[in-house]
């Protein structure tokens, strides 16, 4: 059932648009006569073949996006720990201090990623969560951590500068956009141009056969293209395959259960 649940969504308002034009250019050429038998190899060449390639490049973009995230997050929990474990047990400041900075940190990042396009006001949010995490390290330094200590925090700190702007990346430069516009345009068009062939193989078999197989193609194709789109934006939640960005609650209750030991 969830196969079906999901595949069901690769079905929208185009692909029963583009179904119905092929059928109709199919009735069409059987009205008027015009029957061809066109070669099908030309479908894997020049429209497959593209579109595999697009879906495998927005996939590789996806899982890169899920380690950047992941990244920033365990380099976030490792700085938590060291606000809680550096310091004198009698306080939890730093740790709360800490605590706090990440879960906004995460918040940001769901809202700048979530949006649609670039977003300065949320970009300089972001930076602004990484100013106080840098300000927070100096905290630290005053409590009289060894400096060896500090710098190693500070590394940590431009880990996730850098998984950042390696997420950002991806947010903002996508798969080549010539080669996504002709897929997209081959991908719905050619259900219709080969109508001659779907009229042909009307008259080899049976009537229905020739719709049939029109709109098998009309629903492959399309559904394709839908799953390259998906793809395309890792964050936009719209795909069943997109990163889960919504976690701070979940990370604020992590870093809030485990206190000092006495």
């Amino acid at each position: 059932m969830q196969a079906l649940t999901n595949f069901s969504k690769l079905v929208n308002r185009q692909t029963i648009i583009v179904i119905a034009l092929s059928l109709l250019a199919t009735h069409a050429c059987l009205r008027f006569n015009y029957i061809i038998d066109l070669p099908t190899g030309i479908i894997g060449i020049a429209v497959v073949f593209p579109i595999v390639f697009s879906i495998n490049a927005a996939y590789r973009r996806r899982e890169e996006a899920l380690r950047y995230f992941a990244s920033l997050k365990a380099h976030a929990a490792a700085l938590y720990y060291a606000h809680r474990d550096w310091v004198p047990a009698t306080t939890h400041e730093h740790a709360d201090r800490m605590a706090h900075i990440t879960t906004r940190l995460l918040q940001a990042l769901h809202q700048y990623f979530s949006s649609c396009g670039e977003n300065e006001q949320h970009f300089q949010t972001i930076y602004q969560l990484f100013d106080e995490l840098s300000h927070s390290m100096e905290q630290l330094r005053r409590t009289g951590i060894p400096a060896n200590e500090i710098s190693r925090a500070n590394q940590y700190l431009r880990s996730m500068i850098i998984d950042f702007e390696r997420m950002r990346n991806i947010y903002l430069y996508r798969t080549p956009t010539a080669l996504r516009t002709y897929s997209q345009i081959f991908l719905n068009v050619f259900p219709i141009l080969f109508a001659p062939y779907f009229a042909y193989l009307s008259t080899q078999n049976s009537v229905s056969s020739g719709f049939l197989v029109a709109a098998l193609y009309g629903l492959i194709l399309v559904s394709l293209e839908n799953i390259q789109e998906d793809l395309e934006n890792p964050y936009d939640g719209v795909g069943t395959d997109d990163l889960n960005l919504n976690v701070a609650d979940h990370y604020r209750r992590v870093l809030t259960i485990v206190t000092h030991e006495p």
